[in-house]
């Protein structure tokens, strides 16, 4: 039996989980990082973390793990990098599943940007020069934030700014929030409930990470059509290695090598 350690944390991730499990060869083992109550998830899952690269080699070899499976979410890079290094000191293959981010389309007003920190940079010019919005010369007063409850203290001294910030769970109770009101509801979202949202609340910009997938693309669907500014976040940089970009292309991955 081929023993397979699948990090999860996304839609993706418990598609493939499920997908594994009915191969009769395989004996997946999901996990999932916790740091969000009640998630969505496949059954028989492990729950936490590893302790870092030395944590996770121990458990690899606990285990006796044969293969990882890299599903994490595109922005958890501290574990992606993690998996990389503990698999390559236990000896075993591992496969990054990369889902493609979002490209730009005609209609689109982006500014991309390597972080929030610059994130929060860009909407302070842009409320008070007027000029850093290609075609968006009124300032920045309402923004949707929507990079979860982590990294919101970066906006946090934006205090001409009102923000609505859509989290799954409530930030922590020492945690910095910016002006505005939260927004708790989990994706996947509807175009119509995303067009809905931004009107109600009078949005003239969105802050998003650059996480690709079709779960919250129709915020970007939305701003194209409003005419609505967005700051894209950048994905941060991934570890070299195997990756595929679909789940069948993990499946496919998979086999080749147990077989």
């Amino acid at each position: 039996m081929i023993r397979v350690l699948i990090l999860g944390g996304t839609g993706d991730a418990i598609e493939i989980t499920n997908k594994i499990n009915q191969i009769p060869e395989i004996q997946a083992i999901a996990s999932w990082a916790g740091r969000t109550k009640n998630p969505v998830m496949p059954p028989n899952v492990r729950i936490g973390g590893f302790g870092g690269v030395p944590g996770l080699v121990e458990y690899l070899r606990e285990q006796k793990i044969d293969i990882v499976i890299d599903g994490s979410h595109p922005f958890a890079d501290r574990i992606s990098w993690n998996a990389d290094t503990a698999a390559r000191e236990v000896g075993i293959p591992r496969l990054l599943f990369h889902r493609p981010g979002w490209e730009k389309e005609p209609g689109d007003n982006w500014i991309e940007v390597e972080n929030n920190r610059e994130a929060a940079v860009i909407l302070d010019k842009q409320r008070v020069s007027h000029q850093v919005f290609k075609n968006q010369i009124n300032p920045i007063k309402r923004v949707f934030l929507t990079i979860g409850r982590q990294e919101i203290g970066a906006f946090a001294h934006l205090e001409e700014i009102w923000f609505l910030m859509r989290m799954i769970d409530p930030p922590e109770v020492d945690s910095k929030i910016p002006r505005g009101e939260i927004l708790f509801n989990r994706g996947p979202f509807d175009l119509r409930d995303e067009r809905e949202i931004c009107t109600r609340y009078n949005i003239d910009a969105i802050v998003s990470k650059n996480s690709g997938g079709s779960a919250t693309y129709p915020k970007i669907i939305a701003a194209r059509e409003m005419g609505i500014p967005v700051v894209m976040v950048k994905r941060p940089p991934l570890p070299p290695g195997e990756q595929v970009t679909d789940v069948e292309g993990v499946i496919n991955w998979l086999i080749d090598k147990i077989r």
